[in-house]
């Protein structure tokens, strides 16, 4: 069977949606708090083992409900939750990433130093790490993934699209040699589909719901199965 996840990002839990009147407001905030119990329901409902959530999870700053919700939806899920911080939710003094209590079930990456998870009962490896700041350079500039057998999945926000972004551009030939099975990404708006570098799959969902008349198109979230004979999205 492999492994199963769920990735998804950009969900921006938070944002005003400048630009609606009051009553159009009040229904996009309501219908954006709905994402994580949705996606959480998602997860339990395919048994996935994973959820990868690829930064800007919030935006600006979410009412105490909105935090109280994520927290609830993740500890149901019924799956290991990672998270990375991105440039809206970066992971500074007095971020919810640090401030907060999260559940037992949940591993944020909180320094833009590439950390690893290891899942020895699923011969898994989890990398990742996180924004510091509103810009963040290069990670994955010299990386190269541990090559002892096990499968390695790595999920960070970054811009894979710009070469000279300041938001984390990541470059093809990075994602060639970092020996990751799969690459979690978040960032875009827009979702990419599959796409490959080397024996590396990676892609972007996209974002969750999107804030305005402008983020239009495919978004959501990927439902994966990884095996020895590669990787396997579906929108």
């Amino acid at each position: 069977m492999g492994l199963k996840i769920l990735h998804s990002a950009d969900w921006h839990l938070g944002s005003p949606f400048a630009g609606f009147d009051d009553s159009q407001r009040a229904l996009l905030k309501q219908e954006q708090q709905s994402i994580p119990g949705k996606t959480a329901q998602l997860c339990r409902r395919e048994k996935c083992d994973l959820m990868l959530l690829a930064g800007d999870i919030f935006d600006g700053e979410p009412a105490r409900e909105t935090v109280e919700a994520l927290k609830k939806a993740l500890s149901e899920c019924g799956a290991r939750v990672f998270i990375t911080p991105g440039n809206h939710d970066f992971c500074a003094p007095g971020s919810l990433w640090l401030e907060e209590s999260w559940p037992e079930n949940v591993h944020i990456f909180k320094t833009d130093t590439i950390e690893a998870v290891e899942l020895p009962e699923k011969n898994l490896r989890v990398y990742g790490a996180g924004f510091p700041a509103r810009f963040c350079p290069a990670l994955l500039e010299g990386f190269a993934a541990k090559d002892d057998g096990r499968t390695n999945l790595m999920v960070v926000h970054g811009n894979p699209t710009q070469p000279s972004s300041p938001y984390n551009p990541i470059l093809p030939a990075q994602i060639a040699q970092s020996g990751l099975s799969y690459l979690a990404l978040g960032h875009i708006h827009q979702a990419s589909g599959l796409l490959t570098a080397g024996g590396t799959a990676y892609a972007w969902p996209g974002c969750a719901m999107g804030r305005g008349f402008g983020e239009r198109g495919q978004t959501g979230a990927y439902l994966g199965r990884i095996t020895e004979a590669g990787v396997q999205l579906d929108c």
